[in-house]
């Protein structure tokens, strides 16, 4: 899977620079080098992987230099700066390596300072879910997974909002699963996705329900009248949360996806679906840098 080729690429990495005195140009460009190919096996769409790989360099040789120029400090006046500056040396370079590489990987994923990774609740009434992606990105499944997960985890009371008016089943799949988890399920036959959006917040919000997934329709490709549909509901109902369900089977595709989804939807976060199959799951490193959003959840099964 994807984070043991993830692995294997930074175990050889740190191997090449096992005993070496300091980290130099050359022996970081040899180290890159491997992380580079884990990062391309591990299906990492390749702007995103120079960028990284950019970052990792600049920093790597710029805390070279400052523990070089920190260890020729004299002793004297100085002599702890000197002696802590010598301690921070005799970690070694391998090891520096690396976690400046961690350190640029968890950036990349949005849990340190880049971006939200908790849910933005509402201050008053119910906090809206906004559910969108591809056809057969696993979006229904992911709705009735997340209904569950606020039911069970944060305790609050969930209403299912079945949107999809296109595909045959579609609404019928969610009831399904509504009555398997014990969770209500609103749709209006007749009316309009956008409508049906805008009544199910309404209903949600006089009945005491605390959250409201929005199940919206998908499509095979992105096209015009959906992305249209798609604003009209964010119009109307203002969701406090829209999550991207992408299919992490689809690779390099789901880069492109996500960019036009973010820009024309303005996207919170993603959730990565199908990881337990024969996905490299790298779109997730790719999702995170072209949208600025994080990884929300992650699906198996």
């Amino acid at each position: 899977d994807m984070l043991e080729t993830l692995s294997k690429g930074f175990r050889a990495a740190r191997e090449r620079l096992t005993g070496v005195a300091e980290l130099t140009e050359d022996n970081i460009e040899s180290a890159l080098r491997d992380v580079r190919m884990a990062l391309l096996e591990a299906d990492v769409a390749l702007p995103v992987v120079r960028q990284f790989l950019a970052r990792v360099k600049e920093k790597a040789i710029g805390q070279s230099v400052q523990l070089r120029a920190k260890a020729e400090v004299p002793t004297g006046t100085e002599g702890k700066a000197g002696e802590k500056a010598l301690k921070s040396l005799e970690v070694s370079p391998e090891y520096h390596f690396i976690r400046i590489c961690q350190e640029e990987l968890t950036a990349l994923m949005g849990n340190a300072e880049g971006g939200p990774t908790e849910i933005g609740w509402a201050k008053k009434g119910p906090t809206v879910f906004m559910m969108v992606g591809l056809q057969g990105s696993g979006k229904t499944t992911t709705s009735g997974k997340l209904a569950r997960w606020l039911h069970k985890i944060h305790k609050r009371k969930p209403l299912l909002v079945a949107a999809d008016t296109y595909r045959p089943a579609a609404v019928q799949q969610l009831q399904v699963l509504g009555e398997q988890l014990g969770i209500t399920v609103f749709t209006i036959p007749g009316k309009s996705p956008p409508e049906i959006c805008d009544e199910a917040y309404r209903f949600a919000y006089t009945k005491g329900y605390e959250a409201v997934i929005l199940d919206t329709a998908g499509r095979l490709a992105i096209d015009e009248p959906l992305m249209r549909e798609l604003e009209d509901i964010r119009g109307r109902v203002k969701p406090h949360e829209v999550f991207l369900v992408v299919d992490a089977m689809i690779g390099q595709d789901a880069v492109n996806t996500a960019k036009t989804f973010h820009e024309r939807i303005h996207t919170t976060g993603f959730v990565l679906t199908k990881l337990d199959g024969d996905a490299r799951g790298g779109a997730a490193l790719s999702i995170r840098e072209v949208t600025g959003q994080p990884v929300r959840f992650l699906g198996m099964g």
